[in-house]
């Protein structure tokens, strides 16, 4: 019985750690519009992207794309347009670089609890 908690336990903390991000093509449905930038500097969040979501760490700028909105931490929808986002990420092809330049947007990308 002790095992089968420890199992639970464990399990129960892994979902939390993961940074799953579904992409939506309605903006209604997005919880965070979301904008790329050309220049590193002028975002809020430099991503690396994962195959895995396993390597995935919560808030921490490593995001897993899913197919399934049902398992994504956030849904997000991606403008054209500066002035409609929330966020400015950059992507990165360097897991070490993934990261906040600015905290204070933070909070999008925190998971519902």
């Amino acid at each position: 019985m002790r095992s089968f908690f420890f199992i639970f336990l464990i399990l129960s903390f892994a979902g939390v750690r993961a940074q799953s991000v579904y992409v939506t093509d309605f903006k209604s449905e997005a919880d965070v519009k979301v904008i790329k930038t050309k220049w590193k500097s002028e975002a809020d969040l430099i991503v690396y992207v994962t195959k895995w979501k396993s390597e995935a760490v919560k808030n921490k700028g490593i995001w897993f794309f899913t197919d399934w909105k049902s398992e994504a931490d956030r849904k997000i929808f991606f403008t054209e347009w500066k002035s409609e986002a929330d966020l400015k990420v950059y992507f990165t092809t360097y897991k070490s670089e993934a990261g906040w330049q600015s905290r204070s947007k933070i909070y999008l990308m925190e998971k519902e609890r």
